[in-house]
């Protein structure tokens, strides 16, 4: 596949979360065209819209207000046209049994949100490139799940 970047969609209603993952993005030497939304709400609408661009990767703070990063993700999963996003939830505090739930309902990614903006680099830039990585080669997603 040739492809010249990734689309991706960041889902926080921190405003901080949301500066810091468009400015990690700028930074990548990997070619991204993201979107932000602050609510579940908002990201779902858009992405049932007829003209959304379908995102290969969404972050998605476990904790987002709206509907919640489960909500959400159920509802991707349901349908056909989202089959090929990777999910990735990330949160500062969370149980073991709710990782092990993000990855029961789904998600491909769980990531908990290093405390430096430096921690949190090195981690976005490592899911984005194995996402990259996934991209270009026509590796099989269905199997892949990542926990940071």
């Amino acid at each position: 596949m040739n492809k010249e970047y990734l689309n991706v969609v960041t889902a926080d209603d921190d405003e901080g979360n949301i500066i810091f993952f468009k400015n990690i993005f700028k930074d990548l030497k990997i070619g991204i065209k993201s979107q932000c939304f602050s609510n579940g709400e908002d990201l779902m609408n858009y992405l049932e819209t007829n003209g959304a661009i379908i995102p290969e990767v969404i972050f998605i703070k476990y904790t987002i207000s709206g509907k919640n990063s489960m909500e959400c993700l159920e509802e991707i999963k349901m349908n056909p046209r989202f089959s090929n996003i990777v999910f990735a939830v990330y949160a500062d505090q969370i149980s073991e049994s709710e990782i092990e739930d993000i990855f029961v309902n789904g998600a491909n990614i769980f990531m908990r949100k290093p405390e430096t903006y430096e921690g949190l680099k090195k981690a976005v830039t490592e899911i984005i490139t194995i996402n990259w990585q996934y991209h270009t080669s026509g590796l099989n997603k269905d199997n892949f799940i990542l926990k940071v």
